[in-house]
């Protein structure tokens, strides 16, 4: 089959290289993709925002199944113009993804479904915002309605520094702090059927220990030999099925993938929030561990057979991604530097281009994503680590406790 892929990111060149080794799959495109992602793929140039460029380009290239790697084109309905244009596509409705697209929704979802999460106000004013933080009280947590590119939460002690992002996002959820250790869970559907990936650690903030403002993710790791055994079905039970029954009910099936956001409470998992495609970077260290192909996973999702796909095949070992970013970043972020050493094997390529003079320079905030697979977590981290080292561009900054051992 021939893929292609919508987005530049890491997490599209990890979902490149995944599908480049499934033999199911005879061609990879990329649109736009970036300079990592050459090797693996046919560049294509289109901007992901524009629905109707996007089904252009699969119709154009005979694309047999579309993948939509972020989450602005899925909200901006991307998927819907694919499949308008008869290519099959992985990715959630207009409709649908506004799960991610709305904090407000997400939450009126939840609490319909009866999922377990944290109790929240939607806050429009000043006035309601300071009165929903004086209810919680601290450890404060304020949430961006709309998209925020990861960056839309704030979690803090300060009151002032709460009111000042709700301030300044406008609309916003608020809600009382959710206490444990956060996980990741990735979840492939289509209507009523999901098929959980392995669980992941992502670390959000920019400092070691935790320390610092939120990002889009540092880095991850699988799998999580700490995690409750009874954690992937006791969430596919009491999150996942409910609201998948809960979508279908209102009408907007959900089809993709259902990014479910953890804490691991003293009562038990509860729901942080939801995503409608891949994480990045815990995308990065659940597919190298995927044995079973992923075109044909997400080919069955996005074409109605996920039922009958058959079990997935995992491999033994571990997985650790650490991200290096940009100078500035997550509060703003340096282009054009010069990049050595993102050849080797396991670099993922995030936010990078080609200068004219063919040199490889930064291009975002979070630049490149070092990933290595081995027998155990910590053998993984130590390649990854090992591979960090030999990367070098000018105020590269990335976190040194990456699944480090409690």
């Amino acid at each position: 089959m021939r893929v292609l892929v919508i987005g530049t990111g890491g997490r599209e060149h990890a979902l490149v290289t995944a599908l480049s080794l499934d033999p199911a799959v005879s061609h990879v495109l990329a649109a736009p993709g970036n300079p990592g992602m050459a090797a693996l793929a046919e560049l294509r140039a289109v901007d992901p925002m524009d629905p109707a460029a996007v089904a252009a380009l699969a119709v154009d290239t005979a694309a047999d199944l579309v993948v939509v790697g972020p989450e602005a084109p899925l909200v901006a309905g991307v998927a819907d113009a694919v499949r308008a244009a008869g290519v099959a596509c992985f990715g959630p409705s207009f409709e649908a993804a506004r799960l991610e697209g709305s904090k407000d929704f997400s939450k009126a979802v939840m609490v319909a479904a009866g999922v377990p999460t944290a109790r929240s106000y939607t806050c429009d004013t000043p006035e309601q915002a300071a009165a929903a933080l004086d209810e919680f009280g601290p450890t404060y947590v304020v949430k961006d309605d709309a998209l925020a590119a990861g960056k839309g939460v704030v979690v803090t002690d300060d009151r002032d520094a709460a009111l000042a992002h709700a301030a300044s996002c406008g609309r916003v959820v608020i809600e009382e702090y959710l206490d444990g250790p956060e996980v990741s869970l990735f979840v492939v559907c289509h209507g009523l059927t999901g098929v959980p990936l392995l669980p992941a650690q992502d670390f959000k903030r920019i400092g070691d220990g935790d320390t610092g403002p939120n990002t889009g993710g540092m880095g991850a790791y699988a799998p999580l030999t700490w995690a409750p055994e009874d954690l992937v079905p006791t969430v596919m039970t009491q999150v996942v099925a409910p609201v998948l029954r809960e979508m279908a009910d209102r009408g907007t099936p959900f089809q993709g993938l259902l990014f479910v956001g953890l804490a691991l409470t003293a009562k038990g998992p509860k729901v942080i929030e939801f995503n409608v495609r891949f994480g990045d970077p815990e995308t990065q260290v659940v597919l190298p561990l995927l044995k079973s192909g992923l075109g044909g996973l997400l080919t069955a999702a996005a074409t109605g057979t996920l039922a009958e796909h058959p079990p997935l095949e995992w491999r033994d070992g571990g997985s650790v991604a650490v991200v290096l970013a940009s100078a500035g970043y997550p509060a703003s972020s340096r282009s054009g530097d010069v990049i050595t050493g993102a050849d080797a094997p396991g670099v993922i390529h995030a936010g990078t281009a080609l200068r004219a003079d063919g040199a490889l320079v930064t291009a975002g905030g979070r630049v490149l994503c070092c990933t290595a697979v081995a027998d155990s977590v910590p053998e993984a981290r130590a390649a990854a680590y090992r591979l960090v080292d030999k990367v070098r561009f000018d105020g590269a900054q990335h976190r040194t406790d990456i699944a480090q051992e409690k």
